[in-house]
């Protein structure tokens, strides 16, 4: 199963290189990025040690989309994809914060809610509430973005003021913009039979304007529902059919693997990690209402490096 899961691209005028936990972003003259979307997979902020085929075709092409179709709404960061797995885009000075949109009580909230806590990032949760319960209205639970090797935190919007993290008036233009941004998601979900549950956005600043960055509505940054069954499964107190990389964190835990020091690496076979690219491309299908069409990836590493020197030719 060819993937890529490290690369080492030689390209003209590089001027920096980041290896995220999923994305290799090579920085040319300080004024584009080339960002390669892995196929490794991370949970508990830790990188898994095999990759998923097309895990980064899936998550690039579903960003792309989605960024080309909230455009409208807040201007965003991409150029241009050369290759199926990269985006060259606007190189923006990030805000320090994610700003996380939650529409349900799931997941990671849930599980703070069930260990007694009655705010998440300064925002109250009401008594009563039960797993997989949609919010009166959605909440922004942001965090901060954490260096290379660490792990994001919760945060409130009082701190992130107080500590000058993001200013008043910056603050109150990304609230408004991630709001927009959950409710168009939203609808297109619903349009495919989806529920948009939670997600997050990330934004950055070049000279004084304000931009949507990185990845978006994609199974790695947000977490779907399917429509059908949700109401029937939540009065059964059963686990919703959810297309994210949620299941990818309960298999963990399943296995007693949390991130923490102690935790061993359950084994990654080749049937588990043919089931995750599977949910992957399942996901592209269903929200994108196409057919996923895999791109030949028999010398993927040199596909991807020979596309985007063409595109830098040309630009």
């Amino acid at each position: 199963m060819n993937t890529i899961v490290k690369s080492d691209f030689n390209l003209p005028e590089l001027t920096n290189v980041y290896k995220g936990k999923v994305r290799d972003v090579y920085t040319i003259h300080d004024e584009l990025l080339v960002m390669l979307v892995s196929d490794r997979i991370s949970a508990f902020d830790v990188v898994l040690p095999k990759g998923i085929p097309y895990k980064g075709q899936v998550l690039n092409q579903i960003a792309a989309k989605f960024l080309d179709a909230t455009s409208d709404i807040v201007p965003n960061w991409k150029i241009a994809t050369p290759d199926p797995m990269v985006t060259v885009g606007i190189n923006c000075q990030p805000f320090p914060i994610e700003m996380i949109v939650r529409g349900y009580l799931t997941g990671s909230s849930w599980r703070t809610y069930k260990s007694g806590a009655r705010e998440i990032c300064g925002v109250p949760i009401p008594d009563g509430m039960r797993e997989h319960e949609r919010f009166t209205m959605p909440i922004i639970t942001p965090t901060t973005k954490a260096e290379q090797g660490a792990h994001d935190e919760d945060i409130s919007k009082l701190r992130i003021l107080r500590g000058g993290l993001v200013s008043p008036e910056d603050y109150a233009m990304l609230e408004k913009y991630s709001m927009e941004l959950f409710e168009r998601g939203s609808r297109i979900a619903d349009e495919r039979g989806l529920i948009l549950v939670d997600t997050k956005y990330e934004f950055g600043k070049k000279d004084g304007k304000i931009y949507l960055i990185d990845e978006i509505h994609t199974p790695d940054s947000s977490r779907y529902f399917y429509k059908d069954g949700y109401e029937e499964r939540f009065a059964n107190n059963e686990s919703q059919k959810q297309l994210s990389k949620e299941f990818v964190r309960e298999w963990l835990m399943e296995n007693n693997f949390q991130g923490r020091v102690s935790d061993v690496l359950p084994e990654m076979t080749d049937e588990f990690i043919r089931s995750v690219s599977d949910r992957y491309i399942e996901l592209y299908e269903q929200i994108t209402g196409e057919k996923f069409i895999k791109v030949d990836a028999s010398n993927i590493l040199q596909r991807v490096e020979e596309n985007v020197l063409s595109y830098l030719a040309k630009a």
